[in-house]
């Protein structure tokens, strides 16, 4: 049974060739890297190559750089987790309302241990309260830790601008960006266009690899405590045996989503136009957000709806897309990241006010067929 599906920031589904790189590692080339044969050796520099891979995609960094992870999750967890270990005389944390649960129940565990936790706010459209943001800055400030881009809300944040000026503060001040939405739709560049990014974490089943596996951008001179111990694996950052064919797939899907990024994002815009036509056309009493400059904007994989005031039945035609077996998200954005708010407090509206966004997340694999 075919179906369409419209959930892509949720997950994508590997790609071809992706399982094509992969599957080697699964029958043949199974070794395990950290054995002295040479078969092993083998597959051990298999895992290098893609790690340099990666690097070059990220603006040709030190390989030495990435640390290869199971999920965004872990990543994540280890950047905040593992800048609090290392760092002890420092224990304030600035975030965001809207951040994924992978960083803000970290965050809500640290301050329940005596931490310090700002929260930023955003506006009505997503967008981050930058003066807010600028005064919770001190020189005292251990970690900032603000995402690159909303997955429900498709709103970029200027992290090249938010890292600049947090090492002005101070440059003791660790910037990490959770970057699962952006890596590999956006041209991500961390020596020339981030250079105040310390820490990075993105994920592999976001962009067409598989799901349990994910990688940290680490800047050297970061000082990041290991989170998981028990071996030398990843040169004692993070312990366990290597997920071979995964990393290989994640290399394989990085390369090939910046080697096409500009011909699909053309195609993908070309789609989210045509259906956001047809939605407003066929649903008067829905609204899209409003669109900033391309600059503040996911990279057209979203389209943002919400009902208007008063308004319900569209929530529930779109839930009957499902019955169409079409696929989208229904949720309320900053629900989930923000849990212990309604979505009227995240975005700066009053309750009576408040809206539900549903969004529509386009990938690379959709394609204009009628």
């Amino acid at each position: 049974m075919k179906i369409i599906y419209a959930d892509n920031n949720a997950t994508t589904r590997v790609a071809p060739e992706v399982y094509e790189a992969m599957k080697p590692y699964f029958t043949e080339d199974y070794f395990n890297p950290s054995s002295m044969y040479e078969p092993a050796r083998q597959t051990g520099h298999a895992i290098a190559e893609a790690r340099k891979t990666i690097a070059d995609c990220l603006g040709h960094i030190d390989p030495k750089e990435i640390l290869f992870t199971g999920c965004a999750t872990e990543s994540n967890n280890t950047a905040i987790i593992g800048a609090a270990h290392g760092n002890l005389n420092r224990r304030h944390i600035i975030t965001s309302t809207v951040e994924h649960p992978a960083v803000l129940e970290v965050c809500r565990e640290l301050e329940r241990n005596g931490y310090r936790i700002s929260y930023i706010g955003v506006d009505r459209d997503g967008k981050l309260n930058v003066p807010e943001f600028i005064q919770a800055l001190s020189p005292g400030t251990l970690l900032v830790s603000i995402m690159h881009a909303n997955n429900e809300t498709g709103v970029i944040f200027p992290i090249d601008q938010l890292s600049r000026i947090a090492k002005q503060t101070d440059p003791g001040i660790i910037f990490h960006t959770d970057a699962t939405q952006t890596v590999g739709k956006l041209s991500i560049d961390l020596v020339q266009g981030y250079p105040y990014v310390d820490l990075l974490s993105f994920s592999g089943h976001k962009l067409h690899a598989p799901k349990g596996v994910g990688a940290l951008f680490i800047r050297r001179g970061t000082r990041c405590r290991p989170f998981m111990l028990g071996g030398h694996q990843e040169e004692g950052r993070r312990a366990g045996t290597e997920n071979v064919p995964y990393i290989i797939g994640l290399a394989k899907a990085l390369s090939a989503a910046m080697e096409n990024r500009e011909k699909d994002e053309a195609q993908i815009e070309k789609l989210r136009d045509r259906l956001e036509k047809i939605l407003s056309e066929k649903i008067p009493s829905i609204r899209q957000r409003q669109r900033r400059t391309p600059s503040a904007e996911h990279p057209q994989h979203i389209v943002p709806l919400y009902r208007r005031r008063g308004h319900a039945v569209p929530v529930e035609r779109l839930r009957h897309l499902r019955i169409e077996r079409i696929r989208v998200h229904l949720g309320i954005a900053g629900s989930v990241a923000c849990p212990e708010s309604d979505e009227g407090a995240v975005y700066g509206r009053p309750r009576f006010r408040s809206v539900q966004p549903e969004p529509v997340q386009y990938g690379r694999r959709h394609r204009h067929d009628r």
